[in-house]
Parts: structure tokens; sequence; C-alpha cells
């Protein structure tokens, strides 16, 4: 076993060597561009990107036709939001999304705040799920989108999807979804889930970085979408740009190998998170898992580990690569958006650390993982009189504490 280890999947992922063999022949043979239409290079690019749409579609359940290739989840992010925004403005100005969404959406809505569009941001429960009655209060004879992410990037949480898109089709209201931890990982099928615009990235499941996907439904309801990138009048008019095969054909491969492996990795990855999380209860108390344990990716766990810093815990296990509830903004630390959006509290959301476990873990690692948390924890606390306090008995809630 080799150090540092990776657990922080949800961030990115390693690429698949049977990844980077698919690509390389599209770096130096078939270097052509896909759009140049009238020679052999221009088609073997074109062949090579025909085939990748074709294996992103067939992952989702979709047709290859309603899969537009973009530079990232990101990209295909704000191609939805503000695409539908602009496409249906005459029908109405008011979005729907929810409190734990990734920044790509968060941010995309607050800038069309800014224009004049009403913006709902649904709260979740303690589990981190949406209220379906409140979000069907929440559609009104003016909401055009609702944008309700798939599987929740810190806390691994898949919202309801399948019942979000029967509440938006009966109301005949748009709905998008950021499938960029979900797709890959569980079975994804947009027309199941009544899915008609869907955000995909190559980098999460196996993939390059700095390409991804936009599914877009073709019909029942046919979507259209206002282009945010003019020039050249590539995918179909939705998203202009000289194509970037050689990601492209990697996309693909990777939507592929997901297809053909995915109910034997999720199992893999779920006994592997398990074994994790009962290591770890097993050898500390005080505990909290943030997120419904039901309502789960297979590979994601995120555990609050009391009374300990997790920047403190991070540096102790600096030869583990995982992330912690807080983020590093302008020199304050702030504890997680979606960690206080659960009703956790500043300490507890702190002292969080967010697992994802990958393709290429091991159980050995696992075992080295939960061990060495648990002597870090343990030291940690040893120097905490909170802690102590609180194994005392004293209720911390009902201390008052005297600044001098």
């Amino acid at each position: 076993m080799k150090t540092p280890i990776y657990l922080d999947n949800h961030a990115t992922t390693q690429l698949d060597p049977r990844v980077l063999e698919a690509m390389l022949p599209y770096f130096t043979e078939h270097f052509g561009n896909s759009a140049s239409r009238n020679h052999e290079f221009g088609w073997a690019a074109e062949q090579g990107v025909e085939k990748a749409r074709k294996q992103v579609a067939d992952l989702i359940g979709a047709t290859p036709k309603e899969i537009i290739f973009t530079s990232g989840a990101t990209e295909s992010n704000n191609l939805a939001i503000k695409g539908v925004a602009e496409m249906y403005a005459e029908k109405g100005n008011h979005i729907i999304t929810a409190a734990t969404e990734h920044k790509a959406v968060l941010d995309t809505c607050k800038k069309l705040e800014k224009s004049g569009y009403r913006v709902t941001y649904l709260p979740v429960k303690g589990d981190g799920l949406i209220d379906l009655d409140m979000l069907r209060e929440a559609i009104t004879d003016k909401t055009i989108l609702v944008t309700v992410m798939y599987a929740n990037n810190e806390i691994g949480v898949i919202q309801p999807v399948a019942e979000i898109g029967a509440i938006c089709r009966e109301r005949g209201v748009l709905f998008h979804t950021d499938g960029v931890q979900a797709v890959g990982k569980v079975p994804v099928d947009v027309n199941k889930d009544k899915i008609d615009i869907m955000s995909i990235t190559a980098h999460k499941l196996y993939g390059p970085k700095g390409v991804g996907a936009l599914y877009v439904r073709r019909k029942n309801p046919r979507v259209q979408l206002t282009a945010q990138m003019d020039g050249g009048g590539h995918e179909r008019g939705m998203r202009s740009g000289t194509m970037n095969v050689p990601g492209i054909v990697g996309l693909g491969e990777a939507c592929a190998i997901c297809q053909r492996e995915m109910a034997e990795e999720s199992k893999k990855l779920q006994g592997m998170r398990d074994r994790l999380r009962t290591r770890l209860e097993a050898g500390l108390d005080e505990l909290y898992l943030n997120g419904s344990w039901e309502h789960r990716l297979p590979h994601s766990l995120n555990i609050s580990f009391a009374y300990v810093e997790g920047e403190s815990l991070l540096m102790g296990i600096n030869d583990v690569a995982v992330s912690s509830g807080s983020a590093c903004t302008s020199a304050t630390l702030e504890p997680s958006y979606v960690l206080k959006a659960l009703g956790l509290g500043d300490d507890i959301a702190h002292s969080s650390i967010r697992f994802g476990i990958g393709r290429f873990n091991t159980n050995e690692e696992i075992d080295y993982v939960a061990d060495k948390l648990i002597n870090v924890v343990t030291k940690l606390r040893e120097l905490s009189p909170l802690y102590e306090m609180a194994k005392e008995g004293i209720d911390l809630s009902k201390v008052s504490w005297v600044n001098h």
C-alpha cells in the first residue's frame, strides 16, 4: 500500500487508464477538427465525437441527438438555467432550486435574480432531502424551471428525483438536475425520472477534466435553450466552439465503462464505505453521520467528529486526501453552507470530514485510514477541555462562558 491515500473522489477522480488509451489517438493521428466535413481528418474526429455522444446517451437512457458537449458541469448548469430563463421569459420569470445546490447552480440563480428573475430556494430537512409538498406549493403559473441536484456533492444524499420530475411534468414546468455526482454511480434514466435537462461532467466518473455534457430533451416536452455562446453554430446552435475531441472521446469511454461495471462497482464501493463507518464507530464515540443513510450514493460518507476541529484533523491525517466541512474563503473559515442547511451548529459543521471512496481504493487503504483517524481523533480529544466536560456529564449548552 502506498501513501498518500486518495479519498476525495467527489472533488475529482483519477483518469481510468482505459479512458486514456481511448483518447490518445485523437491527440495524434486523428487530430482533425470534427467540424471539417470535407476530408478524412475531420471525418475521423467527427466519428469519435458521435460514438461518444451515443455512449453518453446510452448510460442515461437518452438518444444521441439529446446530448450537447460542453466544457464541464459549470458550463452545463449555466447553459441549462440561463438558457431556459431566456428562452421562456415570456412564459414566466420564476425558478425553484434547493438551498444545498452546488455553487454553479446557486451563483447562476443569483445572477438571474439581478436581471429581475424570482428564485425560490427550498430548504432541506435534517436528512438533506427537500420536502415535496413544499415544492408543490412553491410552483406558480410563472414558474418556468425547477433545478434540483440528483445527488449532493458534500453529503452524498440522493434527492427523490423521479417524484420531483413527476410533479414538474404534471404542472408543465421544466426540470433540470445537476447529475454530476450521480451519473455513473447509480442508475439514472432520464425518461423514468422525467428529467428534461441534466448536467454531466467527465472528471467525476474517471474521465478527463474540462469536458462535460448537457442532456436536453427533444420530445414530450421538446426543450429549447437560448445559446450562451455564439459563433459557428456547433452542437445544433446550442454551444458554439471547436470541439474538444480527445476529451469528448474520453467522456464517452468513461460512460461506457460505467455502464458495464456500475452495478458491481457500486456494491464494492458500498462495502468499503460501510467498512469505514463500522470501524470508526467501533473506535470512537460522538460521531455524527450527516445526511440520509438510506438515500445516499454508495461511495459517499460525511461524518462529524464532535469536539475536534476539522482543520486540525486534516493536518493530523495529512497522508490522506479528504475534505473538511469548512471552506477557506477570504481568510475566514466558514462552515459549509450545505451542513448549515441541515441544521447543524457551527461546531459540528466545522468538525466534519467528507470521504469519497473510488474505483481504485482498496480495503487495506480503508483500514489504514480508519486506524489513523481513530488515533488522531483520540489524541485531539485528549487536548479538548470541552470533550472532557461532556464526558463528565456537563451540559455544555448551559455553560456560560466569560470573556477576559
